[in-house]
């Protein structure tokens, strides 16, 4: 199997993934991957409008970073610019975006994510909310960067959430840890007469640098 095809069936089964662990309804949200570098990038991408258990080897649909189509025949995802503006200005190897419910309605709350636990900084800190701007336009491109600086996912206002890594399993981790934050936040606000405990700054730097050495380590 060649890269492209090994990669856009990974792409299929993270987008079917999104739809079984509930983080999207129908053909909402999309998720993309880029293979290369350069010039010679290609960034596969889920279509527009086609459920994702449609999906087959001969949908394969890849973009250059202009956004013009160099493998398929069907439509982009309409949120191609959200994508493209993160592969071109971030390290991202894959993007998933959602419109998780949890994450949405916290969207329409507060302009970011209160602490309300450590993995917040597995995000890279707070996560803030990109300004409402209307679906698929460089706009809301432009919002969602200036909101994801520094960090490795957001929420977008009214609409849902973006997340990025080196990989699609990445991305996809961050966005189900950011789903699950944000509805340990709700849960915790809406005990009547009480308020949730937040971490401080300094508990998240602490925290930041023990995650820096999470993980298995290999040697050699």
């Amino acid at each position: 199997m060649g890269e492209l095809e090994q990669a856009w069936d990974e792409l299929v089964a993270t987008a079917r993934r999104t739809v079984t662990d509930g983080l999207v309804v129908g053909t909402s949200g999309n998720v993309s991957v880029r293979v290369g570098d350069g010039d010679d990038a290609l960034v596969l991408v889920t279509p527009s409008g086609v459920p994702y258990d449609r999906l087959t080897p001969g949908d394969l649909l890849a973009v250059d970073l202009t956004g013009r189509t160099r493998h398929g025949t069907l439509v982009p995802t309409s949120e191609l610019p959200l994508h493209l503006a993160l592969y071109r200005d971030t390290g991202a190897r894959a993007v998933v975006h959602t419109h998780a419910v949890h994450a949405t309605a916290v969207s329409t709350l507060v302009p970011e994510l209160p602490a309300i636990h450590y993995m917040t900084m597995a995000l890279g800190g707070p996560v803030r909310v990109a300004p409402y701007a209307t679906y698929g336009t460089e706009s809301l491109a432009a919002n969602m960067l200036a909101a994801i600086e520094g960090r490795t996912g957001c929420l977008l206002q009214n609409h849902g959430t973006v997340a990025y890594g080196d990989s699609l399993d990445a991305a996809y981790d961050r966005t189900a840890q950011l789903e699950w934050m944000c509805r340990v936040w709700l849960v915790a606000r809406s005990v009547p007469g009480l308020s949730p405990s937040l971490l401080s700054a300094a508990q998240l730097d602490e925290v930041a640098e023990r995650l820096s050495g999470y993980g298995q380590r290999r040697d050699g």
